[in-house]
């Protein structure tokens, strides 16, 4: 039987997690290699790491190991699950499968159909934010057996995810019309019909950024007005994230 890992060995397990990413950032290696180096924070059984795209309202899996419909599951269907609301609170910690309420995961399709049937007793789901608090992906990892508490694991994680975000971010797709990533956020709020104020409280900024944005959405797509904008990213069929 292999010695557990004591904390040193964690913390240090991370700095390489932090070195492959920006690695990954770079373009120098792939996601995959993120994942490997992780396996030496926490082991796990499955993990995947996953970028959001606005543009078609989906995950998309950058490097994983889970079965097709866990992936499949993760991609299209995850962010319309009761528990990702949690996920995506405004605390933006990691939620540990073992913290969920029973009621949650009673209601959650993706325990229910995903990870119970897989035999998953533990791990942890994060969501990952650019620098600028965009939304950007997702952290999934599983474990069969329940992990020891208190586990050093669970805060490196959280120590983590701004490197795991930048690699994740680091993959996106090209932007229509030259807009920025935080410009195609307030784009897909206004086909909500929201206001400044709704849409500052959203994605938590200013009313006045938000409208600072709006103008540069205008100018960049030499529309006339927001609902001419709103028109134009239901044509690309762009939405809101939730």
């Amino acid at each position: 039987m292999a010695a557990e890992r004591t904390t040193a060995d964690i913390l240090d397990a991370a700095v390489h997690v932090r070195e492959a990413a920006r690695s990954a950032t770079s373009g120098a290696t792939g996601i995959d290699t993120v994942l490997a180096a992780l396996s030496e924070v926490m082991e796990y059984d499955h993990a995947s790491l996953a970028r959001w795209d606005p543009l078609r309202r989906r995950h998309t899996t950058l490097a994983g190991s889970y079965p097709d419909d866990a992936t499949a599951y993760i991609e299209t269907r995850l962010h319309r699950d009761p528990v990702f609301p949690v996920l995506r609170g405004p605390d933006r910690g990691g939620l540990w499968l073992r913290d969920v309420p029973r009621q949650l995961l009673a209601a959650s399709p993706g325990f229910q159909e995903v990870l119970s049937p897989l035999g998953i007793e533990d791990g942890v789901a994060q969501c990952l934010f650019a620098a600028d608090g965009r939304y950007v992906g997702m952290l999934n990892v599983s474990t069969r057996g329940p992990r020891r508490a208190p586990d050093p694991a669970r805060a490196v994680v959280t120590l983590l995810t701004e490197s795991l975000a930048a690699a994740v971010d680091a993959r996106e797709r090209p932007r229509p019309g030259g807009l920025s990533p935080r410009e195609l956020q307030v784009l897909a709020e206004l086909t909500a019909g929201r206001t400044n104020r709704e849409i500052a409280e959203r994605l938590f900024i200013t009313p006045r950024t938000v409208g600072t944005h709006i103008e540069h959405i205008l100018a960049k797509l030499d529309l006339p007005n927001r609902a001419a904008a709103a028109a134009r990213a239901a044509a690309w069929g762009i939405e809101p994230a939730n």
